[in-house]
């Protein structure tokens, strides 16, 4: 199937999606906040530029969204068109992750994925379940976790 836009519209459509501050982010961080945790954004010594990040107890914190990293889960199907360039592009961020959550532990953090679907749409977690699961990882010292969607 071919694109629906032009090469142009298809471009502007692709630079308006944000990697920071996504509405995902702003809430888990809105929620950590609340429970008076501090934090540090964006680190750009870290690998991967975690997008959540809790120095005191050496944790790094994902917020992934459910297409961009392949999570299979209701929210995420493969695009209809351009397939074959999509699946490389979906494939190589899978790999990229999976290369930044090493060398995140091997550098001794601690990391959390929260995908999107645990925060929004049909299966989503409560905000007192994200909060509550969230917390005990932080306090634990356990070393991964994965927030997703009641599927």
């Amino acid at each position: 199937m071919a694109d629906v836009h032009n090469p142009e519209v298809r471009s502007r459509n692709m630079s308006a999606i944000r990697g920071k501050n996504t509405k995902p982010e702003l809430h888990i961080r809105r929620l950590l906040h609340s429970k008076g945790f501090r934090f540090r954004l964006n680190r750009r010594d870290l690998p991967g530029k975690p997008d959540i990040v809790l120095p005191r107890y050496k944790a790094a914190i994902m917020v992934h969204g459910c297409f961009w990293h392949v999570h299979k889960c209701a929210a995420f199907h493969w695009p209809a068109s351009r397939t074959q360039w999509w699946k490389e592009k979906l494939t190589s961020n899978q790999k990229r992750d999976l290369q930044n959550s090493a060398a995140l532990a091997a550098q001794g953090w601690r990391i959390a994925v929260v995908w999107e679907c645990s925060i929004k749409g049909k299966y989503r977690l409560s905000d007192e379940e994200l909060t509550s699961k969230l917390t005990s990882w932080l306090t634990s010292g356990t070393q991964r976790i994965e927030l997703r969607g009641l599927q």
